[in-house]
């Protein structure tokens, strides 16, 4: 098993209030460590960091048009997306085909190919073919995600 490390940055505009930038941030990815440098924040976590990510792109019903953005930004064990900044303020995904004027979230997200199956897994009519365990995924801090997501979505047999 190999570690999951999520690392984000993105660039502030003089038009732009740090404290909003770093709320987009915060929203899709809760609990990152921000470093904030004039007119740039970088973000870095692991893999507990993704929880709401996942949650959204279930929410949202974007599972498809995630996983077509993250297959697209795989190399290696390394994925790399952009997410629009002002919906991502509102706490809404949205994955613009470039970088937009006024600046995207770029997330660069490192660790095993199953990823990708966790986050945004191959779906029939919208609905998830396979939901993966996340202790397939990594290592780091996945016994406390493990636990948040058994306790979230109990089993027919436990309840």
């Amino acid at each position: 098993m190999m570690t999951i490390e999520v690392s984000v940055y993105v660039i502030i505009r003089p038009t732009e209030r740090v404290e909003k930038v770093a709320s987009a941030v915060e929203k899709i990815f809760p609990g990152l460590i921000m470093d904030i440098r004039g007119d740039r924040i970088e973000a870095y976590g692991g893999p507990s960091a993704l929880r709401t990510l996942h949650k959204l792109l279930r929410e949202q019903e974007i599972l498809d048009t995630a996983r077509s953005v993250m297959l697209q930004g795989r190399e290696g064990n390394t994925i790399q997306f952009r997410l629009n900044k002002q919906a991502a303020f509102m706490g809404w995904v949205n994955f613009p085909p470039e970088e937009e004027p006024l600046g995207s979230i770029h997330v660069q997200i490192t660790g095993d190919d199953l990823v990708i199956d966790w986050l945004s897994p191959r779906t029939e009519n919208g609905v998830p073919v396979e939901e993966i365990d996340l202790s397939e995924i990594g290592s780091q801090g996945i016994d406390s995600l493990e636990t948040y997501f058994t306790n979230a979505n109990p089993r027919e047999e436990d309840v």
